[in-house]
Protein backbone atom coordinates (compact mmCIF):
# COMPACT_ATOMS: atom_id res chain seq x y z
CA UNK A 1 0.00 0.00 0.00
CA UNK A 2 3.00 2.34 -0.29
CA UNK A 3 1.46 3.82 -3.46
CA UNK A 4 -1.70 4.88 -1.61
CA UNK A 5 0.26 6.47 1.22
CA UNK A 6 2.45 8.49 -1.10
CA UNK A 7 -0.55 9.68 -3.11
CA UNK A 8 -2.24 10.87 0.10
CA UNK A 9 0.81 12.83 1.13
CA UNK A 10 1.10 14.46 -2.27
CA UNK A 11 -2.59 15.26 -2.61
CA UNK A 12 -2.57 17.10 0.69
CA UNK A 13 0.38 19.43 0.20
CA UNK A 14 -1.21 22.55 -1.29
CA UNK A 15 -3.62 24.86 0.53
CA UNK A 16 -6.66 26.39 -1.14
CA UNK A 17 -6.65 29.47 -3.32
CA UNK A 18 -8.25 32.74 -2.31
CA UNK A 19 -11.82 33.45 -3.32
CA UNK A 20 -12.56 35.28 -6.55
CA UNK A 21 -15.53 36.66 -8.37
CA UNK A 22 -15.38 33.87 -10.97
CA UNK A 23 -17.81 30.94 -10.81
CA UNK A 24 -16.53 28.35 -8.33
CA UNK A 25 -15.29 25.08 -9.80
CA UNK A 26 -16.70 22.14 -7.84
CA UNK A 27 -16.21 18.38 -7.89
CA UNK A 28 -17.94 15.48 -6.18
CA UNK A 29 -17.48 11.72 -6.39
CA UNK A 30 -19.00 8.49 -5.18
CA UNK A 31 -18.23 4.79 -5.69
CA UNK A 32 -21.54 2.92 -5.78
CA UNK A 33 -21.32 -0.79 -5.01
CA UNK A 34 -23.02 -2.70 -7.85
CA UNK A 35 -22.11 -6.23 -6.76
CA UNK A 36 -25.16 -8.43 -7.40
CA UNK A 37 -27.21 -9.41 -4.37
CA UNK A 38 -28.30 -12.75 -5.78
CA UNK A 39 -26.36 -15.65 -7.32
CA UNK A 40 -25.66 -17.45 -9.59
CA UNK A 41 -25.31 -14.96 -12.43
CA UNK A 42 -24.28 -15.41 -16.05
CA UNK A 43 -20.92 -13.89 -16.93
CA UNK A 44 -20.03 -12.88 -20.49
CA UNK A 45 -16.55 -12.35 -21.85
CA UNK A 46 -15.97 -15.95 -22.98
CA UNK A 47 -17.08 -17.90 -26.04
CA UNK A 48 -19.49 -19.87 -23.85
CA UNK A 49 -21.61 -18.84 -20.89
CA UNK A 50 -19.99 -18.91 -17.45
CA UNK A 51 -21.79 -18.96 -14.10
CA UNK A 52 -20.53 -17.07 -11.05
CA UNK A 53 -21.69 -18.12 -7.59
CA UNK A 54 -19.91 -15.41 -5.62
CA UNK A 55 -17.82 -12.24 -5.97
CA UNK A 56 -14.05 -12.39 -5.62
CA UNK A 57 -14.01 -8.61 -5.08
CA UNK A 58 -16.71 -5.92 -5.18
CA UNK A 59 -17.93 -4.27 -8.38
CA UNK A 60 -18.56 -0.51 -8.51
CA UNK A 61 -20.02 2.26 -10.61
CA UNK A 62 -17.44 4.96 -9.92
CA UNK A 63 -18.99 8.39 -10.42
CA UNK A 64 -17.47 11.86 -10.81
CA UNK A 65 -19.50 15.07 -11.14
CA UNK A 66 -17.86 18.35 -12.17
CA UNK A 67 -19.43 21.82 -12.11
CA UNK A 68 -17.86 25.05 -13.41
CA UNK A 69 -20.79 27.23 -12.35
CA UNK A 70 -22.40 27.05 -15.78
CA UNK A 71 -22.12 23.42 -16.87
CA UNK A 72 -22.31 20.17 -14.96
CA UNK A 73 -20.74 16.95 -16.26
CA UNK A 74 -21.02 13.41 -14.94
CA UNK A 75 -18.45 10.72 -15.78
CA UNK A 76 -19.12 7.14 -14.68
CA UNK A 77 -16.90 4.07 -15.02
CA UNK A 78 -18.75 0.81 -14.35
CA UNK A 79 -17.17 -2.54 -13.54
CA UNK A 80 -18.85 -4.45 -16.36
CA UNK A 81 -17.88 -6.01 -19.67
CA UNK A 82 -20.43 -4.59 -22.10
CA UNK A 83 -23.43 -2.33 -21.52
CA UNK A 84 -26.21 -1.66 -24.01
CA UNK A 85 -27.11 1.91 -24.89
CA UNK A 86 -30.66 1.34 -23.59
CA UNK A 87 -29.42 0.50 -20.09
CA UNK A 88 -27.13 3.54 -20.06
CA UNK A 89 -29.80 5.91 -21.38
CA UNK A 90 -32.25 4.67 -18.74
CA UNK A 91 -29.68 5.28 -16.01
CA UNK A 92 -28.98 8.76 -17.36
CA UNK A 93 -32.70 9.59 -17.41
CA UNK A 94 -33.08 8.56 -13.77
CA UNK A 95 -30.02 10.58 -12.79
CA UNK A 96 -31.25 13.65 -14.67
CA UNK A 97 -34.51 13.59 -12.71
CA UNK A 98 -32.61 13.49 -9.44
CA UNK A 99 -29.80 15.94 -10.22
CA UNK A 100 -30.97 18.11 -13.14
CA UNK A 101 -27.73 17.22 -14.95
CA UNK A 102 -28.77 16.95 -18.62
CA UNK A 103 -28.60 13.47 -20.14
CA UNK A 104 -26.30 14.87 -22.83
CA UNK A 105 -23.81 15.93 -20.16
CA UNK A 106 -23.22 12.38 -18.90
CA UNK A 107 -20.59 9.88 -20.02
CA UNK A 108 -21.11 6.32 -18.77
CA UNK A 109 -18.63 3.60 -19.74
CA UNK A 110 -17.75 -0.01 -18.94
CA UNK A 111 -14.27 -1.04 -17.84
CA UNK A 112 -14.53 -4.26 -19.87
CA UNK A 113 -13.74 -6.61 -17.03
CA UNK A 114 -14.60 -10.07 -18.34
CA UNK A 115 -15.75 -11.14 -14.90
CA UNK A 116 -19.02 -9.23 -14.39
CA UNK A 117 -22.70 -10.11 -14.71
CA UNK A 118 -23.93 -10.21 -18.31
CA UNK A 119 -26.18 -7.26 -19.18
CA UNK A 120 -25.80 -7.56 -22.97
CA UNK A 121 -26.13 -10.96 -24.65
CA UNK A 122 -23.09 -12.25 -26.55
CA UNK A 123 -21.63 -15.69 -27.30
CA UNK A 124 -24.30 -17.73 -25.54
CA UNK A 125 -24.47 -15.70 -22.33
CA UNK A 126 -28.05 -14.67 -21.50
CA UNK A 127 -28.82 -11.30 -19.96
CA UNK A 128 -29.35 -11.26 -16.19
CA UNK A 129 -32.64 -9.36 -16.45
CA UNK A 130 -33.00 -8.60 -12.74
CA UNK A 131 -29.42 -7.35 -12.57
CA UNK A 132 -30.01 -4.97 -15.50
CA UNK A 133 -32.72 -3.22 -13.49
CA UNK A 134 -30.55 -3.27 -10.37
CA UNK A 135 -27.50 -1.86 -12.19
CA UNK A 136 -29.52 0.86 -13.93
CA UNK A 137 -30.84 2.18 -10.64
CA UNK A 138 -27.47 1.89 -8.89
CA UNK A 139 -25.68 3.91 -11.60
CA UNK A 140 -28.26 6.68 -11.27
CA UNK A 141 -28.00 6.56 -7.48
CA UNK A 142 -24.22 6.82 -7.70
CA UNK A 143 -24.42 9.92 -9.90
CA UNK A 144 -26.93 11.43 -7.47
CA UNK A 145 -24.63 10.81 -4.49
CA UNK A 146 -21.62 12.21 -6.36
CA UNK A 147 -23.65 15.34 -7.15
CA UNK A 148 -24.58 15.68 -3.48
CA UNK A 149 -20.86 15.56 -2.60
CA UNK A 150 -19.96 18.59 -4.76
CA UNK A 151 -17.47 20.88 -3.06
CA UNK A 152 -15.20 23.73 -4.20
CA UNK A 153 -12.25 22.07 -5.87
CA UNK A 154 -9.09 22.35 -7.89
CA UNK A 155 -7.84 20.09 -10.65
CA UNK A 156 -4.72 18.95 -12.43
CA UNK A 157 -3.89 16.50 -15.20
CA UNK A 158 -0.88 14.32 -15.84
CA UNK A 159 0.42 11.59 -18.10
CA UNK A 160 3.31 9.17 -18.34
CA UNK A 161 4.40 6.43 -20.76
CA UNK A 162 4.29 2.84 -19.51
CA UNK A 163 4.93 0.54 -22.50
CA UNK A 164 6.15 -2.57 -20.66
CA UNK A 165 2.64 -3.80 -19.78
CA UNK A 166 1.21 -3.66 -23.32
CA UNK A 167 1.37 -6.08 -26.23
CA UNK A 168 -0.60 -6.06 -29.47
CA UNK A 169 -2.41 -9.39 -29.39
CA UNK A 170 -2.95 -9.65 -33.17
CA UNK A 171 0.00 -11.31 -34.87
CA UNK A 172 0.76 -11.54 -38.56
CA UNK A 173 1.61 -15.10 -39.46
CA UNK A 174 4.33 -16.20 -41.85
CA UNK A 175 3.38 -16.66 -45.53
CA UNK A 176 1.86 -20.08 -46.17
CA UNK A 177 0.56 -20.57 -42.62
CA UNK A 178 -3.07 -21.70 -42.72
CA UNK A 179 -5.47 -19.64 -40.59
CA UNK A 180 -8.95 -21.10 -40.33
CA UNK A 181 -11.89 -18.94 -39.31
CA UNK A 182 -15.17 -20.28 -37.82
CA UNK A 183 -17.01 -19.73 -41.12
CA UNK A 184 -14.93 -22.24 -43.07
CA UNK A 185 -12.57 -19.63 -44.55
CA UNK A 186 -8.76 -19.67 -44.65
CA UNK A 187 -7.91 -16.13 -45.79
CA UNK A 188 -7.02 -14.56 -42.43
CA UNK A 189 -3.51 -13.12 -42.31
CA UNK A 190 -3.43 -12.56 -38.55
CA UNK A 191 -4.19 -14.61 -35.46
CA UNK A 192 -5.31 -13.29 -32.09
CA UNK A 193 -3.41 -14.69 -29.09
CA UNK A 194 -1.44 -17.15 -31.25
CA UNK A 195 0.45 -18.74 -28.35
CA UNK A 196 3.82 -18.16 -26.76
CA UNK A 197 6.96 -18.43 -28.91
CA UNK A 198 5.04 -19.90 -31.84
CA UNK A 199 7.47 -20.40 -34.76
CA UNK A 200 4.83 -19.33 -37.28
CA UNK A 201 4.51 -15.79 -35.80
CA UNK A 202 5.92 -12.96 -37.89
CA UNK A 203 5.20 -9.62 -36.16
CA UNK A 204 2.44 -7.75 -34.30
CA UNK A 205 -0.23 -6.39 -36.64
CA UNK A 206 -0.56 -3.02 -34.91
CA UNK A 207 0.84 -0.62 -32.29
CA UNK A 208 0.19 -0.05 -28.60
CA UNK A 209 -0.43 3.26 -26.84
CA UNK A 210 1.75 3.45 -23.71
CA UNK A 211 0.27 6.66 -22.29
CA UNK A 212 -1.32 6.57 -18.85
CA UNK A 213 -3.40 9.75 -18.62
CA UNK A 214 -5.22 11.01 -15.56
CA UNK A 215 -7.27 13.85 -14.10
CA UNK A 216 -6.98 14.55 -10.37
CA UNK A 217 -9.41 16.67 -8.34
CA UNK A 218 -9.19 17.71 -4.70
CA UNK A 219 -10.80 20.20 -2.35
CA UNK A 220 -9.29 23.65 -1.86
CA UNK A 221 -7.89 22.37 1.43
CA UNK A 222 -6.11 19.52 -0.33
CA UNK A 223 -8.44 16.60 0.50
CA UNK A 224 -8.40 14.20 -2.47
CA UNK A 225 -11.79 13.80 -4.15
CA UNK A 226 -11.16 11.59 -7.17
CA UNK A 227 -8.68 10.50 -9.79
CA UNK A 228 -9.89 9.51 -13.27
CA UNK A 229 -7.26 7.60 -15.26
CA UNK A 230 -7.18 6.12 -18.75
CA UNK A 231 -4.97 3.32 -20.06
CA UNK A 232 -5.17 1.28 -23.26
CA UNK A 233 -5.01 -2.25 -21.87
CA UNK A 234 -7.96 -4.51 -22.71
CA UNK A 235 -8.10 -6.32 -19.35
CA UNK A 236 -5.83 -8.72 -17.43
CA UNK A 237 -8.21 -11.46 -16.33
CA UNK A 238 -6.38 -13.55 -13.75
CA UNK A 239 -8.93 -13.09 -10.95
CA UNK A 240 -11.89 -15.48 -10.69
CA UNK A 241 -15.39 -14.15 -11.29
CA UNK A 242 -16.84 -11.86 -10.17
CA UNK A 243 -14.07 -9.30 -10.28
CA UNK A 244 -13.33 -5.71 -11.20
CA UNK A 245 -9.99 -6.94 -12.65
CA UNK A 246 -6.97 -4.62 -12.59
CA UNK A 247 -9.28 -1.62 -12.97
CA UNK A 248 -10.56 -2.21 -9.44
CA UNK A 249 -7.13 -2.87 -7.94
CA UNK A 250 -5.79 0.38 -9.42
CA UNK A 251 -8.78 2.32 -8.10
CA UNK A 252 -8.04 1.09 -4.59
CA UNK A 253 -4.26 1.61 -4.77
CA UNK A 254 -4.43 5.28 -5.80
CA UNK A 255 -6.73 6.11 -2.91
CA UNK A 256 -5.61 7.33 0.52
CA UNK A 257 -6.16 5.14 3.59
CA UNK A 258 -9.56 5.72 5.15
CA UNK A 259 -9.50 7.94 8.23
CA UNK A 260 -11.77 6.36 10.83
CA UNK A 261 -12.57 9.73 12.42
CA UNK A 262 -13.17 11.51 9.11
CA UNK A 263 -16.77 11.65 7.91
CA UNK A 264 -15.85 13.43 4.65
CA UNK A 265 -16.86 11.79 1.36
CA UNK A 266 -14.53 8.93 0.45
CA UNK A 267 -11.94 9.31 -2.30
CA UNK A 268 -12.88 7.63 -5.60
CA UNK A 269 -10.28 6.10 -7.90
CA UNK A 270 -11.38 5.44 -11.49
CA UNK A 271 -9.60 3.68 -14.36
CA UNK A 272 -11.31 3.87 -17.74
CA UNK A 273 -10.56 1.64 -20.72
CA UNK A 274 -8.67 3.36 -23.54
CA UNK A 275 -8.26 2.27 -27.16
CA UNK A 276 -7.32 -1.31 -26.39
CA UNK A 277 -9.36 -3.43 -28.79
CA UNK A 278 -6.22 -5.18 -30.07
CA UNK A 279 -4.01 -5.02 -26.96
CA UNK A 280 -3.49 -7.27 -23.93
CA UNK A 281 -0.93 -8.05 -21.22
CA UNK A 282 0.54 -11.24 -22.78
CA UNK A 283 4.04 -11.21 -24.26
CA UNK A 284 3.91 -13.93 -26.90
CA UNK A 285 7.54 -13.44 -27.87
CA UNK A 286 8.59 -15.03 -24.59
CA UNK A 287 7.56 -18.00 -22.49
CA UNK A 288 4.42 -17.53 -20.36
CA UNK A 289 4.96 -16.14 -16.87
CA UNK A 290 4.29 -18.41 -13.93
CA UNK A 291 2.09 -16.39 -11.60
CA UNK A 292 -0.38 -16.95 -8.80
CA UNK A 293 -4.08 -16.09 -9.07
CA UNK A 294 -4.51 -12.33 -9.25
CA UNK A 295 -0.79 -11.63 -9.31
CA UNK A 296 -0.73 -10.07 -12.78
CA UNK A 297 -3.71 -7.84 -11.96
CA UNK A 298 -1.99 -6.59 -8.83
CA UNK A 299 1.34 -6.10 -10.63
CA UNK A 300 -0.17 -4.10 -13.51
CA UNK A 301 -2.26 -1.95 -11.18
CA UNK A 302 0.69 -1.41 -8.87
CA UNK A 303 2.97 -0.20 -11.66
CA UNK A 304 0.36 2.28 -12.89
CA UNK A 305 -0.49 3.52 -9.39
CA UNK A 306 3.22 3.97 -8.72
CA UNK A 307 3.50 6.25 -11.75
CA UNK A 308 0.63 8.38 -10.46
CA UNK A 309 2.31 8.72 -7.06
CA UNK A 310 5.60 9.83 -8.61
CA UNK A 311 3.93 12.32 -10.95
CA UNK A 312 1.71 14.03 -8.40
CA UNK A 313 4.40 16.38 -6.94
CA UNK A 314 4.99 17.81 -10.42
CA UNK A 315 1.36 18.76 -11.05
CA UNK A 316 0.04 22.29 -10.79
CA UNK A 317 -3.46 22.28 -9.34
CA UNK A 318 -5.82 25.10 -10.25
CA UNK A 319 -9.31 26.13 -9.19
CA UNK A 320 -9.82 27.76 -12.58
CA UNK A 321 -11.58 25.25 -14.83
CA UNK A 322 -14.22 25.56 -17.54
CA UNK A 323 -16.19 22.64 -18.93
CA UNK A 324 -17.75 21.81 -22.29
CA UNK A 325 -19.56 18.85 -23.85
CA UNK A 326 -20.81 17.97 -27.33
CA UNK A 327 -22.33 14.82 -28.79
CA UNK A 328 -23.71 13.57 -32.08
CA UNK A 329 -25.49 10.49 -33.36
CA UNK A 330 -23.99 8.63 -36.30
CA UNK A 331 -25.85 6.01 -38.31
CA UNK A 332 -23.74 3.09 -39.55
CA UNK A 333 -24.49 -0.04 -41.55
CA UNK A 334 -24.54 -3.52 -40.05
CA UNK A 335 -22.54 -6.30 -41.73
CA UNK A 336 -25.39 -8.75 -42.34
CA UNK A 337 -24.92 -12.39 -43.40
CA UNK A 338 -25.86 -13.38 -46.96
CA UNK A 339 -27.95 -16.39 -48.02
CA UNK A 340 -24.92 -18.68 -48.16
CA UNK A 341 -23.87 -17.60 -44.65
CA UNK A 342 -27.35 -18.28 -43.30
CA UNK A 343 -27.60 -21.66 -45.02
CA UNK A 344 -24.31 -22.75 -43.48
CA UNK A 345 -25.22 -21.39 -40.03
CA UNK A 346 -28.59 -23.12 -40.03
CA UNK A 347 -26.95 -26.40 -41.00
CA UNK A 348 -24.50 -26.15 -38.11
CA UNK A 349 -27.09 -25.20 -35.48
CA UNK A 350 -29.56 -27.90 -36.57
CA UNK A 351 -26.97 -30.53 -35.69
CA UNK A 352 -26.78 -29.20 -32.14
CA UNK A 353 -30.17 -30.47 -31.07
CA UNK A 354 -30.49 -29.81 -27.35
CA UNK A 355 -26.74 -29.48 -26.88
CA UNK A 356 -25.24 -26.02 -26.26
CA UNK A 357 -22.81 -24.59 -28.81
CA UNK A 358 -19.26 -25.41 -27.86
CA UNK A 359 -16.90 -25.20 -30.83
CA UNK A 360 -16.04 -21.90 -32.51
CA UNK A 361 -17.94 -23.02 -35.62
CA UNK A 362 -21.06 -23.67 -33.56
CA UNK A 363 -20.76 -20.46 -31.53
CA UNK A 364 -20.35 -18.31 -34.64
CA UNK A 365 -23.19 -20.08 -36.40
CA UNK A 366 -25.46 -18.92 -33.59
CA UNK A 367 -23.93 -15.45 -33.80
CA UNK A 368 -24.65 -15.35 -37.53
CA UNK A 369 -28.32 -16.09 -36.91
CA UNK A 370 -28.41 -13.45 -34.17
CA UNK A 371 -26.91 -10.78 -36.44
CA UNK A 372 -29.47 -11.60 -39.12
CA UNK A 373 -32.14 -10.29 -36.71
CA UNK A 374 -30.31 -6.97 -36.28
CA UNK A 375 -31.56 -3.86 -38.12
CA UNK A 376 -29.72 -2.90 -41.30
CA UNK A 377 -28.31 0.19 -39.56
CA UNK A 378 -27.61 1.28 -35.99
CA UNK A 379 -27.18 4.72 -34.42
CA UNK A 380 -24.16 5.34 -32.22
CA UNK A 381 -23.78 8.21 -29.79
CA UNK A 382 -20.36 9.87 -30.11
CA UNK A 383 -19.28 12.38 -27.50
CA UNK A 384 -16.51 14.77 -26.52
CA UNK A 385 -15.87 16.48 -23.19
CA UNK A 386 -13.47 19.24 -22.25
CA UNK A 387 -12.18 19.72 -18.72
CA UNK A 388 -9.91 22.76 -18.76
CA UNK A 389 -7.48 21.98 -21.58
CA UNK A 390 -8.08 18.22 -21.37
CA UNK A 391 -10.19 16.60 -24.08
CA UNK A 392 -12.01 13.28 -23.64
CA UNK A 393 -13.49 11.44 -26.61
CA UNK A 394 -16.12 8.77 -25.96
CA UNK A 395 -16.77 5.92 -28.43
CA UNK A 396 -19.17 2.99 -27.80
CA UNK A 397 -16.85 0.30 -29.20
CA UNK A 398 -13.74 -1.73 -28.50
CA UNK A 399 -11.53 0.67 -30.42
CA UNK A 400 -8.25 -0.38 -32.02
CA UNK A 401 -5.16 1.40 -30.74
CA UNK A 402 -4.21 3.09 -34.02
CA UNK A 403 -7.52 4.95 -34.00
CA UNK A 404 -6.83 6.27 -30.50
CA UNK A 405 -3.36 7.41 -31.51
CA UNK A 406 -4.84 9.23 -34.51
CA UNK A 407 -7.42 10.97 -32.28
CA UNK A 408 -4.64 12.24 -30.03
CA UNK A 409 -2.68 13.47 -33.05
CA UNK A 410 -5.58 15.38 -34.60
CA UNK A 411 -7.10 16.77 -31.39
CA UNK A 412 -6.90 20.58 -31.06
CA UNK A 413 -6.61 20.31 -27.27
CA UNK A 414 -3.34 20.15 -25.34
CA UNK A 415 -4.11 16.68 -24.01
CA UNK A 416 -6.67 14.13 -25.14
CA UNK A 417 -7.61 10.53 -24.42
CA UNK A 418 -10.44 8.26 -25.51
CA UNK A 419 -12.78 6.36 -23.21
CA UNK A 420 -14.07 3.25 -24.98
CA UNK A 421 -17.18 1.16 -24.34
CA UNK A 422 -18.85 4.49 -23.55
CA UNK A 423 -22.57 5.28 -23.89
CA UNK A 424 -23.35 1.85 -25.36
CA UNK A 425 -21.71 -1.08 -27.12
CA UNK A 426 -21.41 -1.78 -30.85
CA UNK A 427 -18.59 -4.30 -31.01
CA UNK A 428 -14.98 -4.01 -32.11
CA UNK A 429 -13.82 -1.03 -34.16
CA UNK A 430 -10.89 -2.06 -36.39
CA UNK A 431 -9.57 0.13 -39.18
CA UNK A 432 -10.34 -0.94 -42.78
CA UNK A 433 -6.71 -2.06 -43.08
CA UNK A 434 -7.15 -4.36 -40.06
CA UNK A 435 -10.38 -5.73 -41.55
CA UNK A 436 -8.36 -6.82 -44.58
CA UNK A 437 -6.06 -8.81 -42.31
CA UNK A 438 -9.00 -10.66 -40.75
CA UNK A 439 -8.76 -12.31 -37.36
CA UNK A 440 -11.10 -12.70 -34.39
CA UNK A 441 -11.87 -9.02 -33.93
CA UNK A 442 -13.21 -8.80 -37.49
CA UNK A 443 -15.33 -11.99 -37.43
CA UNK A 444 -19.00 -11.09 -37.83
CA UNK A 445 -20.83 -11.54 -34.53
CA UNK A 446 -22.55 -9.48 -31.88
CA UNK A 447 -18.99 -8.57 -30.85
CA UNK A 448 -18.10 -7.24 -34.33
CA UNK A 449 -20.74 -6.15 -36.80
CA UNK A 450 -20.27 -2.54 -37.88
CA UNK A 451 -19.50 -1.80 -41.53
CA UNK A 452 -15.87 -2.13 -42.60
CA UNK A 453 -15.46 1.64 -43.03
CA UNK A 454 -17.01 2.48 -39.64
CA UNK A 455 -13.80 3.92 -38.16
CA UNK A 456 -13.33 6.25 -41.13
CA UNK A 457 -16.83 7.63 -40.55
CA UNK A 458 -16.43 7.91 -36.78
CA UNK A 459 -13.08 9.72 -36.82
CA UNK A 460 -14.27 12.93 -38.57
CA UNK A 461 -17.18 13.21 -36.13
CA UNK A 462 -14.88 12.85 -33.12
CA UNK A 463 -12.53 15.45 -34.58
CA UNK A 464 -15.45 17.84 -35.08
CA UNK A 465 -16.74 17.29 -31.55
CA UNK A 466 -13.31 17.95 -30.04
CA UNK A 467 -13.06 21.18 -32.03
CA UNK A 468 -16.53 22.12 -30.82
CA UNK A 469 -15.69 21.71 -27.13
CA UNK A 470 -12.38 23.53 -27.65
CA UNK A 471 -14.13 26.64 -28.91
CA UNK A 472 -16.95 26.65 -26.32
Amino acid sequence: MRFALSVLAIFGTVAGLSASDKPVFRAGAFAMDVTPLHFPVSVNGSFTDQQATKANDPLHARCLVLDDGKIKLAIVVVDNCLMARELIENAKALAEKATKIPVGHMLISATHTHMAPCVLATFGSPVNVDYVEFLTKKIAEGITKADANLAPAEWARGSVAEPSLLFNRRWKMKPGVLNKDPFGGTTDLVRMNPGHQLPDMLEPAGPTDPELSFLAVRTLKGRPIALLANYSLHYVGDFPALSADYFGVFSELVGPPEAKSDDSPKFVGMLSNGTSGDVNNLDFKNAPLKTKVGERCRTVAGVLAGHVAKLMPTLKFSSDCSLAVAEQELELKVRKPNESDLLRANGVTQKLGDRKANTSEEVYAEETLAIQKFPDTVKLKLQALRIGDLGIAAIPCEVFTQIGLDIKKTSPLKATFTICLANGYYGYLPTPAQHKLGGYETWRARSSYLEVDASEKIMPVIEKLLKTVQTK
